[in-house]
């Protein structure tokens, strides 16, 4: 018996594990995909146990220098903002499969394929191997990335820390940090080869769709539930920068290079991905046009034949008042202009202002180094008394 084309294929899922599971037995999972208090639980619970044993250690000065910002920057916001994330965009890919199915952009042939692929996702997401893997890799960095530091005091593993509260958050915090983002990258990774596998199947594109990418503008929805990842790298690249200026490390015009790298990363992780549709777009585009044109010029043929007739004398205005057929030409111009605008990638201005909001927006306390807040009120107050 054939298959309904719109019967969707089972639940598309791309979060799950061991992590996953403990969550769900602890009641740190709310709903399906909310897992906001696990990265509270973890992050939050992690600072405060080494906040406490840097109290006690005479080292609670540390914990407010900015020479050390990164530290509560990674636990009490960059965790949060990974689960927030996962929280955000899990149930936006679930719906972007059920539309491509229901509103046939995937065709029932497509749909075993399909199936399959999501299938094989769900496996690879609830193992508890990749999780393993990246727990592991973690503890190894822990061991030995004191090597891999490139800037920022927090950001790897100082041999000469002695005290227990620094002893904690270089051994446990960083290697829970680099765990969760070991963790995404394995997601991103499969999202992306997930894409690239929908990419593949005979998609039924509509080039004249008003959204303007022949149907699957909803994939640009799951993008922009990114923002809390992509505000997340920022974060840890602020505090890292910020470290750094803090001490004279770097001077603040050597900034603009990390921040145009970060930018370009953020372009290439989390919009880099989309391009798989670039060919089937551009194809429907090419073909949509040529059919539409060639639509349009025979209806305007006919339309010429019927109301100009052979010597093209147009009949009396009163006869052509209220005909349809010209409210009809006017709405296939606008279809054809969106054939003719028609994305050959489905990126649009939203997503890409807010790819850059988020970006942008956590690094903003960098000009504080470069403008300062007090020297600058100090100047407009002078200027104001007339000093």
């Amino acid at each position: 018996m054939p298959r309904d084309t719109r019967e969707a294929p089972a639940e598309f899922s791309l979060f799950g594990g061991p992590l996953h599971q403990l969550g769900r037995r602890l009641g740190l999972v709310r709903g399906d995909t909310n897992t906001v208090l696990i990265g509270v639980v973890l992050g939050g619970g992690l600072w405060i146990i080494i906040a406490i044993l840097a109290l006690i250690g005479g080292f609670a000065d540390r914990m407010l220098s900015l020479s050390f910002i990164g530290e509560p920057a990674r636990l009490l916001v960059v965790i949060p903002l990974l689960f927030m994330c996962e929280s955000w965009v899990a149930p936006r890919m679930a719906a972007f499969v059920r539309r491509i199915v229901e509103s046939g952009v995937v065709p029932a042939s497509a749909l075993p394929a399909l199936d399959a692929d999501v299938a094989r996702i769900r496996r690879w997401t609830g193992a508890w191997w990749p999780d393993a893997a990246c727990l592991l890799v973690a503890i190894l960095l822990a061991i030995t990335g004191a090597r891999l530091q490139t800037y920022g005091a927090t950001s790897a593993p100082d041999p000469t820390a002695d005290a227990l509260a620094a002893r904690v958050y270089f051994r446990v915090g960083l290697a829970l940090f680099r765990f969760l983002m070991l963790r995404w990258i394995w997601r991103m990774g499969l999202w992306s080869w997930f894409l690239w596998r929908v990419s593949r199947l005979d998609l039924h594109l509509i080039p004249g769709h008003p959204d303007g990418s022949g149907g699957l503008e909803s994939v640009a929805g799951v993008h922009e539930r990114f923002t809390p990842l992509i505000a997340a790298l920022s974060v840890v690249e602020c505090a890292s920068l910020v470290e750094d200026l803090s001490t004279g490390a770097v001077v603040i015009t050597s900034v603009y290079t990390f921040l145009a790298l970060l930018l370009l990363v953020d372009a290439a992780v989390f919009l880099g991905p989309l391009l798989v549709f670039t060919d089937k777009l551009w194809a429907s585009r090419t073909k949509g046009l040529s059919a539409y044109m060639g639509f349009a010029g025979r209806y305007v043929t006919e339309l010429e034949r019927k109301w100009l007739g052979n010597e093209g004398v147009p009949p009396v205005v009163d006869s052509m008042l209220g005909t349809p057929h010209l409210y009809t030409l006017a709405d296939l111009a606008n279809s054809v202009n969106i054939v003719r605008n028609m994305q050959w990638v489905p990126i649009g201005p939203r997503l890409l202002t807010m790819v850059a909001v988020a970006a942008l927006v956590p690094l903003s306390p960098l000009l504080l180094f470069e403008y300062p807040v007090a020297k600058m009120a100090e100047r407009f107050f002078a200027r104001l008394v007339g000093l």
